[in-house]
């Protein structure tokens, strides 16, 4: 560990000693396309869903992947920013939006393949201006700060869908992501504590955060309320069905509900490891996956797992139905396809 952290400071030192040579100018990743690489299939990647019969995924350095034949092969997609990115949903075959750090928002019309920069930073820091984000300054970062990290994106509809991010920032879109409106005063959540997933749920639609918050939109009053749970560590994800809603976080914790919420019964994992993501496959099973690379199947809703033996194990951070039995899991080593 001492090494990690002396060996760069080392190398800067030594730098330092040179003559100065001309730099060359600062290029903002967020207006960067990202570097083609043959290798991108096995960078870190984020996230990963299905988009009709395709399947794309994304993570660091702006890296947009797809896949045409259920994850055998990968393809590099265009795209306008290089910055990390966190989150993708396609709410058709077609239509699909990515989002990550420095408040990018990224928008598909073709499955995946070309990807167009739909908002930003600067644009989310003057929306907040301009909607008077003063009721709820904790949103805002840092004064006159552009680093909005968003992490989680959801569409119902091609119209209308949610970005949402660190310090309680939700922006909300009614026309396909051309305009935004600032939803952060519109929450349950005072301490303005991180949201990282938003997920539909047995008829509602929810947000899981840090410190055990869930919320719900309440959709007369156009306002998300919190949900009482019994666990106060962190829940990084959501997995949903239409009868069931799956809380899922630190050491292993994952808890159901099959009544919107009003209860909650515990769903004995056998893991300390965090779990990071789950899915529901074709058959109605639920996948859930680990920081620690541990793959877990619920064949009866959530109520019991069991864990898949993984050769080669690494983080695993989101997981998709690749279909033909097979499943696609990203993650530090980049894509993994698992029969």
């Amino acid at each position: 560990m001492f090494e990690q952290w002396i060996r760069p400071v080392i190398v800067v030192a030594a730098l330092s000693c040179l003559p100065a040579l001309a730099q060359p100018t600062f290029r903002d990743p967020l207006n960067v396309p990202p570097m083609p690489s043959a290798l991108a299939a096995h960078a870190p990647l984020n996230a990963v869903v299905r988009a009709g019969d395709r399947l794309v995924a994304v993570g660091l350095r702006g890296t947009i992947l797809y896949s045409e034949d259920f994850g055998k092969n990968w393809q590099q997609a265009q795209s306008p920013s290089s910055t990390d990115l966190t989150a993708v949903y396609f709410t058709t075959p077609l239509l699909g939006w990515a989002v990550g750090h420095q408040g990018v928002v990224l928008h598909s019309r073709d499955g995946g393949r070309r990807w167009e920069k739909q908002l930003d930073g600067l644009a989310i820091g003057a929306l907040l201006r301009q909607q008077g984000q003063e009721t709820n300054a904790l949103a805002l970062p840092t004064q006159g700060s552009s680093d909005f990290p968003l992490l989680d994106v959801w569409f119902e509809s091609a119209q209308n869908g949610f970005v949402i991010g660190a310090f309680n920032l939700i922006l909300r879109t009614e026309d396909g992501g051309k305009s935004w409106s600032n939803w952060s005063s519109r929450t349950q959540n005072p301490q303005a504590l991180h949201l990282y997933a938003i997920r539909p749920a047995a008829g509602g639609v929810y947000i899981a955060g840090e410190q055990g918050l869930l919320l719900r939109l309440n959709p007369a009053k156009q306002h998300f309320e919190g949900v009482t749970t019994p666990y106060k560590g962190s829940y990084f994800n959501l997995v949903g069905t239409p009868q069931l809603i799956l809380a899922i976080g630190l050491r292993g914790t994952a808890y159901r509900s099959t009544d919107q919420g009003q209860s909650w019964q515990k769903a004995e994992t056998g893991l300390s490891s965090s779990l990071a993501a789950g899915t529901v496959r074709a058959d109605g099973s639920i996948v859930l996956v680990s920081l620690a690379g541990d793959l877990l199947q619920s064949h009866d809703q959530g109520r019991t797992f069991t864990r898949r033996s993984l050769e080669q194990p690494a983080p695993y951070f989101a997981v998709a139905d690749a279909g033909e039995a097979c499943l696609s899991l990203v993650g530090l080593r980049g894509v993994r396809q698992v029969k």
